[in-house]
C-alpha cells in the first residue's frame, strides 16, 4: 500500500485536482512524516502545521468551487531558510538572523503559493549556505537518512533529505557548488 507521503508531487497534485484525497490529508500525512523522521536527520528547522493545514484548506476550498489551484495543486512542499517567507525566520543558519522576520515573501515562495504548493516547513542549510555538508551552530547538523555517514548535500542538504524521507514532494533547493548535485 502507498502512503500519501510516498507520492510524487505529480501524482499528488492529479489526485488532489480529481478529489480522490483531499489537500488536507495529504498535508496532514506529511506532517505526520515529519514528526515521525525529522528527530532522527533534524531537515526541516521551523515547523508551522496550522499554518500549511490552513494553506491545504484553502486549496481544497478553491477546488470546491470549481477553480483550479494550480499545477502544485495541493503538493507538500520545503521552502529553505535562506529565502524570505513572511512570518519565518530568514536565518541562513546563522544565530545573529534568528530573529530575522521576513515581512513578506520571496519570488519564489510567491509563486510556490500561487501554484497551489503547501509550504509544510523550513529546511536546513550551512551557514551562508557555503558548504558541501549541512551543519550550522543554530540548527545543527542535518543527516542523510539513507546512510548517516555521508552528507545529504550542501546548502540544500535540508531539503534533499526532507524529499528523500518523505517530509515534502518537494523541497525548495539553490546549487551554486553541488548543493542539488551532490544529493541528486
Amino acid at each position: 500500500m502507498t502512503h500519501l507521503w510516498q507520492m510524487s508531487a505529480t501524482e499528488i497534485a492529479d489526485a488532489v485536482r480529481s478529489k480522490r484525497v483531499s489537500a488536507v490529508a495529504v498535508t496532514q500525512a506529511h506532517l505526520d512524516r515529519v514528526a515521525e523522521i525529522n528527530p532522527d536527520i533534524n531537515a526541516v528547522v521551523q515547523e508551522f502545521p496550522d499554518e500549511a493545514l490552513d494553506a491545504a484548506r484553502a486549496v481544497d476550498a478553491t477546488i470546491a468551487q470549481g477553480q483550479d489551484p494550480g499545477v502544485l495543486c495541493g503538493v507538500p512542499v520545503t521552502i529553505k531558510v535562506i529565502t524570505d517567507q513572511k512570518g519565518h525566520a530568514t536565518t541562513n543558519g546563522l544565530r545573529l538572523n534568528k530573529d530575522l522576520i521576513a515581512d513578506s515573501d520571496s519570488p519564489v515562495v510567491s509563486n510556490i503559493r500561487a501554484a497551489g504548493g503547501v509550504i509544510v516547513g523550513r529546511t536546513n542549510t550551512p551557514a551562508f549556505s557555503l558548504r558541501w555538508f549541512t551543519k550550522n551552530d543554530l540548527h545543527g547538523q542535518t543527516l542523510n537518512p539513507r546512510n548517516k555517514a555521508i552528507t545529504p548535500g550542501g546548502s540544500s542538504g535540508g531539503a534533499s533529505a526532507a524529499v528523500a524521507s518523505g517530509m515534502c514532494a518537494i523541497g525548495h533547493g539553490t546549487d551554486i557548488a553541488g548543493s542539488i548535485r551532490y544529493p541528486a
